[in-house]
């Protein structure tokens, strides 16, 4: 089946890079929200009025499958009680502040390699992600992988996010290409297997951590095509398209 496979999408956080927290990173970002919007107030208190904001905001979000851009998260959900004529300005700037307190987001070592050698076997490839920055596309031209990707799908400029099929099939209709010869890379099956099997993709390839738990329950009713511990076994499905034909 995957010498029919025109094109692989992937998503960003989890699959192509992962997250390290460091010590004192969170706090130091709030400080510095803090001292952008003028407040002078017990940090920890504000941390946790914003982590309180974020987690109804994600409750929000994957109920109703939209995704909302920094300004309108900012001035709707993060800070509601702040003049938006303030905040809307500062809510790029304040959005990363926020995602850099998540913690430190670290390519995969061999997504560089992968990447390269999977375009030079004649596929095409293309970003779909859950995404509340509209930074990504800049993140991956910072981390030189922005060069692979002919289109970059981001929920947090469609307005819709995974599993929805609507970002699915804005991704293919962008780049050409059918559903029914297109694979999927992702690490959530709630969304990267349901949302793409429905939309028609051919393929969902799941990254799992060697780490990860193995009784998650919802691998129990979403089973992927196929299950990867890195991103060079993507080499091993995936041939060259040259040969095949």
């Amino acid at each position: 089946m995957t010498s029919q496979i025109d094109a692989i999408f992937f998503d960003t956080g989890g699959t192509l890079r992962r997250r390290v927290e460091a010590a004192g990173q969170r706090a130091i970002a709030v400080r510095k929200i803090m001292d952008l919007i003028g407040l002078d107030t017990p940090p920890d208190a504000f941390d946790a009025m914003l982590s309180r904001h974020a987690k109804n905001y994600k409750r929000w979000s994957v109920d109703t499958k939209r995704e909302l851009a920094e300004e309108e998260l900012w001035t709707q959900w993060m800070l509601p009680g702040w003049p938006a004529d303030i905040v809307k300005p500062l809510a790029a700037q304040l959005h990363q502040l926020w995602r850099s307190g998540q913690g430190t987001r670290v390519m995969r070592p061999d997504a560089r390699e992968v990447m390269a050698e999977l375009v030079q076997r004649g596929y095409r490839l293309g970003l779909i992600s859950n995404a509340t920055s509209r930074e990504i596309p800049h993140e991956m031209e910072e981390l030189g992988l922005s060069v692979y990707f002919e289109t970059m799908v981001l929920s947090a400029t469609f307005g819709r996010r995974k599993p929805d099929v609507s970002i699915f099939f804005e991704a293919i209709q962008r780049m050409g290409v059918s559903a029914g010869r297109s694979a999927y890379v992702g690490d959530k099956p709630t969304r990267d297997i349901a949302g793409p099997r429905q939309a028609g993709f051919a393929l969902t390839i799941i990254f799992k951590e060697p780490e990860a738990a193995p009784a998650d329950p919802t691998w129990a009713a979403l089973v992927p095509d196929y299950v990867i511990h890195s991103l060079s076994e993507l080499l091993t499905i995936f041939p060259s398209r040259h040969q095949a034909d």
